[in-house]
């Protein structure tokens, strides 16, 4: 249905979900954490995937004390209990963050040593939202109404998964529940399974309740299996949107599988690149369906060179906290993609039989922010790729569409606000990279003409919004590649207005030289929260 706002908005209650703990150790080590990882900062990053260049120091405090510190969040302890403790007593303000530890029950510690079902947990977030409820609109200091109440589920890896269940699975929650759900953002979450040796992990795969990351196990728990979609696809990644809007759901996507130390190392090993160390990058994104039933509109997603958790984990990273915080309390959304109008080859080439690979890595970063909001290059195995064959058959328009990422913007936040308060504009940088390692022709490697590393575009694109000031609905919008003006954004860039109020902008990328790429950078940009 359609969410309303309220007066708190966009600041509404947090409810955090940790992802899957394994053994009984971990997850007593889950029970005895007050806030279940949600409090772990960190003092060092990759600057480069290259493990043989050491991390560089940047102390980040966490996101619980970055909510807390920068947006006035707090958390619901008091005296000891938890709000779902009997002896538990007051309100709480409209900006908490709740922790859900649906761990307890099944620790050492405090339950009964045995783990339930998934769809257990998903009926307990249901339990614990309109606790939260309660609470918040019991509280008149709050000023919130029960029909008003909304909160944000954020969640690491199987923690989307049960929130998923909660919202796609009538029969494990209320309506009421999922109606007070505005944004769901998911870190490192295997939203399409997880695979070792190249293979879903088994449903008979019950020890650990590893189990819950075999897709046909998933179709049962998420609600799909009845599903036309899933039967012809086969697929789990993907949200029905009579349950749940898929543009108000955001996956944080790792890159980094290098240092991913769970199992010493093994996980990483047999889950393979192109992953986190657990999840395929792959596996990682929620889509959407549209009208003629096809999987192909995606949720926002960004990636960050980070691994599934520990020192360079997701969930304790700069990185992943701008885009958090951003999706919650952003005010412009922008979705990027790239339209592939011609491909040229190399003239020696032209007219054979020719197979090769394109890969479009993308890096975006708003203006003063040392941090990619999104981060897809080759090295790190995160681009995205299109066959030859593919790019230049008409009968696949698909395949040239390519989606790079979405990016959240906070205008209230940014360096010209502080400066000026009247001023609201908003600006980002956008890194667009086109290559082909290498051309077969007739299945051999091609040499002639070919360089290793050599790129056919690479250029920055600079884009600045600046939202109505008088009333009007038009925004302005100014854009120049940093190749001919560096540092500048002098040009203005008409658009299309689409509906809903969504604006869509293109700009030129390439040209007709061979071998070479040409389209077009396309931005879909609207107003958000």
């Amino acid at each position: 249905g359609k969410i309303m706002p309220s007066q708190n908005a966009p600041f509404y209650t947090i409810i955090y979900v940790r992802g899957y703990a394994m053994t009984t150790a971990e997850q007593d080590e889950t029970t005895a954490d007050p806030f279940c990882g949600f409090n772990l900062g960190s003092t060092v990053y990759r600057a480069t995937p290259n493990k043989d260049v050491p991390p560089k120091k940047f102390i980040f405090e966490s996101p619980l004390l970055r909510l807390i510190s920068d947006y006035g969040y707090t958390d619901v302890y008091k005296n000891g209990l938890d709000i779902v403790d009997p002896d538990w007593s007051g309100s709480i303000p409209a900006k908490s963050v709740v922790i859900y530890r649906y761990y307890e029950q099944a620790s050492s510690l405090l339950g009964s040593d045995k783990t339930p079902p998934i769809t257990d947990f998903a009926k307990g977030l249901s339990d614990l939202i309109l606790r939260v409820k309660e609470l918040v609109c019991g509280d008149p200091r709050n000023g919130v109404a029960p029909a008003d109440f909304r909160c944000y589920l954020v969640a690491h890896s199987m923690g989307g998964l049960v929130c998923r269940t909660f919202l796609q699975n009538k029969a494990h929650g209320s309506d009421e529940a999922r109606r007070c759900v505005d944004k769901v953002f998911t870190y490192a979450t295997p939203h399409n399974g997880i695979e070792a040796a190249g293979m879903n992990v088994p449903s008979w795969l019950s020890v650990n309740d590893i189990k819950n990351f075999n897709r046909e196990y998933m179709a049962e728990y998420l609600d799909l299996k009845s599903h036309p979609v899933y039967r012809r696809t086969q697929r789990v990644d993907w949200l029905p949107e009579e349950c749940f809007p898929s543009e108000r759901f955001f996956c944080m996507v790792g890159t980094n599988r290098s240092d991913y130390e769970v199992a010493k190392g093994l996980s990483r090993t047999f889950v393979g690149d192109g992953s986190d160390g657990l999840v395929k990058i792959a596996n990682a994104s929620v889509w959407g369906v549209d009208e003629q039933g096809n999987v192909s509109q995606p949720s926002a997603t960004a990636y960050a060179y980070r691994s599934h958790s520990g020192y360079f984990g997701i969930v304790n990273s700069e990185e992943a906290y701008q885009n958090l915080t951003r999706f919650l309390f952003g005010n412009v959304r922008a979705d990027l993609w790239l339209e592939v109008e011609s491909v040229q080859l190399p003239p020696a080439i032209q007219g054979k039989p020719v197979n090769a690979l394109y890969q479009f890595e993308a890096l975006s970063a708003p203006r003063a922010m040392r941090w990619y909001l999104t981060r897809r290059t080759a090295e790190e195995d995160s681009v995205a790729c299109r066959n030859y064959q593919d790019l230049i058959d008409p009968t696949k328009p698909e395949a040239r569409r390519i989606y790079l990422s979405t990016v959240f913007l906070d205008g209230n936040a940014s360096v010209d606000k502080q400066k000026e308060p009247s001023k609201r504009e908003v600006a980002y940088a956008l890194s667009v990279n086109v290559r082909t390692p290498d051309y077969e022709v007739e299945k051999k490697f091609w040499p002639n003409e070919h360089f290793e590393g050599g790129y056919l575009f690479q250029d920055t694109l600079v884009i600045k919004l600046s939202p109505p000031a008088d009333g009007s609905e038009e925004w302005t919008v100014m854009f120049d590649w940093q190749s001919a003006k560096p540092g500048q954004a002098s040009q203005k860039l008409t658009y299309e207005r689409h509906q809903g109020g969504k604006m869509q902008m293109e700009v030129d990328f390439g040209g007709k030289q061979a071998p070479g790429i040409a389209g077009k950078v396309r931005f879909v940009v609207s107003a958000w929260t």
